[in-house]
């Protein structure tokens, strides 16, 4: 399945930014993190209400980002 270059191309890594992990938009947002907090239960609305620098389609980055790493 092909991911949407506009979606990966939010996804960013920078030796300098947390170690060199993916992350959000060149913010502190790892996507594990992201995906935890998915996982926890979180809707995209009560995360995005706690931390409003995060936009919908950065949950669907990093979703497809995911996607694409365990990709076989």
């Amino acid at each position: 399945m092909s991911q949407s270059p506009d979606l990966l191309s939010r996804i960013t890594t920078d030796p300098h930014i947390c170690h060199g992990k993916a992350v959000v938009r060149g913010m502190r947002w790892p996507v594990q993190n992201v995906l935890e907090l998915m996982a926890s239960g979180m809707s995209t609305e009560e995360i995005i209400r706690d931390h409003p620098e995060l936009e919908k389609d950065d949950f669907l980055a990093c979703l497809a980002f995911a996607a694409k790493v365990t990709e076989g």
